[in-house]
C-alpha cells in the first residue's frame, strides 16, 4: 500500500520511461510490513496491498535501501509538527542558506522559518513586500536564536519589475555565494478579481508568475549549492482547476475566484515538475506541497467561511463541480505547526531524492492513487505548457 511511500518505499524514476505519468518503480524498504501500514492509516481494507496489482506499471523488490544514519524512515504522521522534523534534520540544515517568500508572522512561512532557526543555517533570507512585516519576524528569530544570520528581500511578486530588482539584489550579493533552499510560499487566496500592472490576473502573479520568474532569475546561485531544492507551496485547492492556458487572466469569461486560485495552485505543482525534468541531472531537487487546511494564518481572513451560502458555500461548490463530490466535507484545520512540518520535509528529507518533482502532504509523498493529486497537475505535457506560457507572459526564456 503506498499510503506511506515516503515513509517505508523509496521511488526511482525509470529512466525508459520519458515522463512521470507512465509510472515509476520503486524497492521495498523492509523496515515496516505491509501489515503494520495497513494498521497505521485510516481504513485501508478496501485497496490491495499489492502495489503491481493496483499499479501496472510499477514493479516491487525485496532489496532494501540503505539511508542515511538516523534517516531511516523516520515514523512521520499526519499531526507530526514541524519541530519534530526540524530536530531529525538539525545536522543537515546547519550551515545552509534559506530563501522563503510570504513570512508574515502567524503564518506558514513564517512558522517554517521560525522553526529552522533553531538548527543554526547560515542565512534566513526573508522575502516580502512589506519592511515592516520582515521586521517583525527579523526580532522573533533574534529573540529566540541570536546567533542566526537574517537578511531582508523586498519584492512585490505582482510586479514583474520588482521580482527583476529583487533577483538583480541577490545576484549582487557578493557574500551570498549560493542558495541552498528557496521556498516559495507567498500566495493570496480567491480574491475579489483584479490584475496586476502587467495585466495578469492578480492571484496567478502572486502565486506562480512571480515565483517562477524569482526562481529562474537566481537559478545559478540555487545551483552553486551541493544540494539544491526549491519547493513550491501548492495545496488541495489545486482540484478548483487547471492551468487555463487558453485565458489564464480570465479576460473573456466571468471571474471565478476559487478556479483562480486552483489555476494558481496547480501551476505551483507543474513548476515542481518541470524544475526536476529540466534540472535534475544537475543536483535540482523540486517538490511541491499540500500542507492541509489551516484556519489560523492570515491568507483567509477575508473570507466568510461561517455564514450560509458565503465563501464555504462557493468553495464546495467549485469542488463538487470538478467531480470532487465530497467536497471538502473531510476535511479537519491542523495546527499551522503541522501544516509547516511538510515544508521541512520537502526542503531537507534525505530520504526522497528519487521523488524529485513530486508533491507531498503529511510529511510524505503523495499516492495520486489515494491522495488528491488531479491528473492535470502531474502531467509533464501539462507542465511544459506550463513552463511555456510563464515564459511567454514574464517575456523571458529560461533553457536548460
Amino acid at each position: 500500500m503506498l499510503l506511506a511511500s515516503a515513509r517505508n518505499y523509496e521511488f526511482i524514476h525509470d529512466d525508459q520511461v520519458s515522463d512521470f505519468r507512465n509510472g515509476v518503480k520503486y524497492k521495498g524498504f523492509m523496515s515496516c510490513s505491509l501489515e503494520n501500514v495497513h494498521q497505521q492509516h485510516l481504513n485501508t481494507s478496501q485497496f490491495d496491498l499489492n502495489p503491481i496489482h493496483r499499479h501496472p506499471n510499477y514493479i516491487s523488490t525485496k532489496t532494501p535501501i540503505k539511508h542515511p544514519q538516523n534517516f531511516a524512515m523516520a515514523p512521520y504522521t499526519p499531526t507530526t509538527p514541524i519541530s519534530e522534523l526540524i530536530a531529525d534534520y538539525a545536522s543537515i540544515i546547519k550551515g545552509k542558506t534559506i530563501l522563503t517568500t510570504g513570512v508574515t508572522l502567524k503564518g506558514l512561512g513564517a512558522t517554517f522559518v521560525e522553526a529552522t532557526a533553531a538548527a543554526s543555517p547560515e542565512l534566513l533570507i526573508l522575502a516580502g513586500r512589506t519592511a515592516s512585516k520582515l521586521d517583525d519576524l527579523s526580532k522573533t528569530i533574534a529573540a529566540a536564536h541570536p546567533g542566526v544570520k537574517t537578511r531582508h528581500l523586498l519584492v512585490d511578486l505582482t510586479s514583474m519589475d520588482s521580482v527583476r530588482k529583487a533577483a538583480e539584489e541577490v545576484n549582487g550579493w557578493g557574500d551570498v555565494p549560493k542558495i541552498d533552499v528557496v521556498v516559495n510560499n507567498a500566495a493570496v487566496m480567491a480574491i475579489p478579481y483584479s490584475t496586476t500592472a502587467d495585466g495578469f490576473e492578480t492571484q496567478f502573479a502572486a502565486g506562480h508568475l512571480g515565483h517562477f520568474l524569482l526562481t529562474n532569475l537566481i537559478m545559478e546561485k540555487i545551483l552553486a549549492s551541493e544540494s539544491p531544492r526549491v519547493v513550491n507551496i501548492s495545496s488541495n485547492g489545486h482540484s478548483f482547476s487547471p492551468v487555463r492556458h487558453y485565458d489564464p487572466h480570465f479576460s473573456g469569461e466571468t471571474y471565478n475566484k476559487w478556479a483562480a486560485y486552483g489555476q494558481t495552485k496547480t501551476a505551483n505543482m507543474l513548476f515542481s515538475l518541470s524544475l526536476a525534468q529540466k534540472l535534475g541531472s544537475r543536483g535540482l531537487q523540486s517538490y511541491s506541497v499540500d500542507p492541509g487546511l489551516i484556519m489560523t494564518t492570515n491568507l483567509g481572513n477575508h473570507l466568510d467561511f461561517s455564514t450560509p451560502d458565503k465563501d464555504l458555500a462557493s468553495l464546495l461548490q467549485a469542488h463538487r463541480e470538478r467531480g470532487h463530490l465530497e467536497g471538502w466535507e473531510f476535511f479537519a484545520p491542523i495546527p499551522v505547526e503541522v501544516g509547516a512540518a511538510t515544508h521541512a520535509f520537502a526542503a531537507f528529507d534525505p530520504n526522497i531524492k528519487a521523488s524529485n518533482g513530486a508533491h507531498l502532504l503529511e510529511s510524505r509523498v503523495a499516492d495520486p492513487y489515494v491522495d488528491t493529486v488531479k491528473s492535470w497537475a502531474r502531467d509533464i505535457v501539462e507542465a511544459d505548457k506550463t513552463w511555456k506560457l510563464s515564459e511567454e507572459l514574464v517575456k523571458q526564456k529560461f533553457s536548460y
